[in-house]
C-alpha cells in the first residue's frame, strides 16, 4: 500500500510538471498532498503513532483541500490566466524528468546505504525535491511558482516521513508553521501581481 501511495505521489508531481491549465495544476497538487496525507495515515497506523495520524488528517484537510481551494478562489478573484506557459519546451521537459529520476537515484546511493529500511522511498523523495525545483524554475507566473514551493515542502515532508518512519511532532509543527508563512507570502505575491495588472 505504501509503495502504491508513493508511486501516485511521484506520478501526480510529474503530471503537474506537464499540465498547461491552472486548475489542472491545482488538481495535481491536491492529489499530491492527498497521497502524502494518506501515506502519513498509513505509517501512523503501522507504527501506532497518534501524532502521525493527526498529521495525516491535518495534511489532507489543509494541503489537499484548503490550499487548492484558497488558490483557486484567489486566482479567480484576480483574473489570472488559466493557461500556464512553461519556460522550458515540452520536449526538453520530457527528457529532463527521466534524467532527474536516474540522477537522483545515483545521488542518493550513499544515503540509501546508511538506511536499511525504506531505502527506495528516500530516493523517490529526493527525486521529488528535484522535480519540485524544476516546477518552480520552468514557470514565470506566480501561481505555478507557489505550487512548486508547496510541492517542494511536500517532498521534504515525504523525505522526513519515509527516512525516519515518522517525525517528531515538533518538526511537523515547524512544517505547518512554514506553511502558514507561505500563505502570507502567497497573499503578498497575489497583491503584487494585482498591482501589475
Amino acid at each position: 500500500m505504501v509503495d502504491f501511495l508513493i508511486g501516485l505521489f511521484l506520478a501526480s508531481l510529474i503530471a503537474a510538471l506537464f499540465t498547461t491549465r491552472l486548475y489542472g495544476l491545482l488538481f495535481w497538487y491536491s492529489m499530491n498532498s492527498l497521497m502524502l496525507g494518506l501515506l502519513a495515515l498509513g505509517i501512523g497506523i503501522n507504527i501506532d503513532d497518534k501524532a502521525m495520524l493527526l498529521t495525516g488528517v491535518v495534511t489532507i484537510l489543509i494541503k489537499a483541500i484548503g490550499i487548492p481551494y484558497v488558490l483557486k478562489n484567489l486566482s479567480h478573484k484576480f483574473n489570472f490566466a488559466r493557461q500556464i506557459v512553461s519556460g522550458i519546451k515540452m520536449q526538453y521537459s520530457i527528457m529532463l524528468v527521466p534524467i532527474i529520476l536516474v540522477f537522483t537515484f545515483y545521488l542518493s546511493v550513499p544515503i540509501v546505504d546508511m538506511i536499511h529500511t525504506n531505502a527506495n522511498y528516500v530516493a523517490i523523495s529526493i527525486s521529488s525535491l528535484f522535480l519540485s525545483l524544476l516546477l518552480i524554475m520552468e514557470h514565470s507566473d506566480v501561481v505555478p511558482k507557489i505550487i512548486g514551493f508547496l510541492a517542494l515542502e511536500n517532498s521534504l515532508f515525504l523525505l522526513g516521513t519515509t527516512a525516519t518512519n515518522g517525525m517528531p511532532m515538533l518538526v511537523e509543527l515547524g512544517i505547518f508553521f512554514d506553511l502558514l508563512m507561505a500563505i502570507v507570502v502567497i497573499n503578498l505575491l497575489f497583491h503584487k501581481e494585482e498591482m501589475k495588472i
